[in-house]
């Protein structure tokens, strides 16, 4: 039998631990309430200290050598875990990584649309792969290609930064963008 559960509430995932009569240690090292280790007990006298005191006794590391226990009011601490997984849910920021590809041979007009969509990608805080597909002969010479990625990475106006040069990846030219801090936040 595990020494956890694992249950989700609301796309949170919170770990159960085991609690009071679900321990099945005979000795365990025993923290009170206020983080001051009490040392090696039975776990009979850790469960009346707990029950004394009017709150649970948690098997906090179950693998230890004796198990570590504490005593807490578990649901204070579940309540407050909780809340620390839904913080940290709505600080997270999903980038994606979208992906702008032209040839060798594209007009200006066209890059400067392509530049356009590339900027509104690196505002919305998203990465973009920036690829140059080669055909035939163009393969030949490549010196075109990072001089088209130079004009390109010029014409974003500082929107994004570099974050991988631009190297050949098969018969693609491939620079990874992402946005700058300032505006990816």
């Amino acid at each position: 039998m595990p020494a956890f559960f694992i249950q989700y509430i609301g796309g949170i995932t919170i770990k159960d631990l085991r609690i009071n009569d679900e321990i099945r240690a005979s000795q365990v090292r025993l923290i009170d309430e206020q983080g001051n280790q009490v040392g090696i007990t039975s776990l009979k006298e850790a469960q009346d200290m707990a029950d004394d005191r009017n709150l649970d006794l948690v098997l906090m590391s179950p693998n230890a050598k004796p198990p570590v226990t504490r005593i807490m009011d578990y649901g204070k601490f579940k309540y407050d875990q909780e809340k620390k997984e839904k913080e940290n849910k709505k600080k997270q920021k999903n980038a994606q990584l979208k992906e702008t590809r032209f040839s060798l041979n594209i007009e200006d007009n066209d890059l400067q649309t392509k530049a356009n969509q590339t900027k509104k990608f690196l505002n919305n805080g998203d990465k973009v792969k920036v690829s140059i597909r080669f055909r035939g002969r163009e393969l030949g010479r490549k010196e075109p290609g990072y001089e088209l990625m130079d004009k390109f990475n010029g014409m974003l106006d500082g929107c994004g930064k570099i974050e991988k040069k631009p190297k050949m990846e098969g018969r693609s030219l491939v620079m990874f963008l992402e946005p700058n801090d300032e505006k990816g936040e």
